[in-house]
């Protein structure tokens, strides 16, 4: 579904390479833990320092990447949309390779993963398909290869706030965003051939008003997810 329809904010809209491009300088002072850490740190199934080859799709400035090497994962490669970005998780020194690409269409051969995670960036996809179709294109088969997927509920953005930032003049801007229900991840996954593992929804509670104060009328809302996907 588009967005539009549900907007309330009206920002000055741009597409994720000229957005994130923009936001790269202060993306990691304003984009809270809660979003999409606390998520990864709920998962059970995944035993995260027995990933041999794990790809970080969207890796952005290296947030994810770095939560990764906390809980063990030894090589990681990262690949995203934003130059500006990849210059940021270069500067952690953290990834065994920092690639430029499309996580629909990556352009990575010669590389079986059998671990991929997928962080805040299904919202900027007009669809989902090809994302699932090319992570299990880079998956291991004969290991149990996983596909970690977290990112914003869409009865969040159902409320009317995109996924924005305040650019260097200090004005709000807006990042191309799509509403995609859950099952639709649940259609394009299965498609993929992907088997469900692990779920979970979460909910702006106390925990996350200390942080987000402003969000107090969207208490008991739900705010993001995180899907483990299985390879059969």
């Amino acid at each position: 579904m588009e967005f539009q329809q549900f907007d309330r904010r009206n920002y000055p809209t741009v597409s994720a390479r000229t957005g994130y491009g923009e936001w790269a300088t202060t993306y990691e002072e304003t984009v809270p833990d809660h979003l999409d850490i606390h998520v990864l740190e709920r998962i059970k199934t995944v035993d995260w320092p027995a990933a041999t080859q794990c790809l970080d799709l969207g890796c952005g400035t290296g947030r994810i990447g770095a939560w990764l090497r906390r809980r063990g994962v030894a090589t990681i490669d990262g690949l995203d949309l934003t130059p500006e970005m990849i210059d940021r998780a270069r500067a952690k020194q953290l990834y065994r390779a920092l690639l430029l690409g499309s996580v629909e269409e990556t352009g990575i051969s010669g590389v079986q993963y059998d671990l991929i995670v997928m962080s805040l960036v299904d919202e900027h996809l007009s669809g989902l398909e090809r994302v699932y179709w090319e992570a299990y294109r880079l998956s291991a088969a004969d290991v149990g290869a996983m596909f970690v997927v977290v990112g914003m509920h869409p009865l969040f953005f159902m409320t009317g706030m995109p996924t924005h930032f305040e650019d260097s003049t200090g004005n709000p801007k807006a990042i191309e965003t799509h509403v995609h229900l859950m099952s639709e991840h649940v259609s394009a996954a299965l498609l993929a051939g992907w088997t469900l593992r692990e779920m979970y929804e979460g909910v702006i509670d106390e925990d996350w008003l200390r942080v987000k104060p402003k969000w107090a009328h969207l208490r008991h809302r739900p705010v993001n997810f995180g899907c483990v996907w299985g390879r059969k």
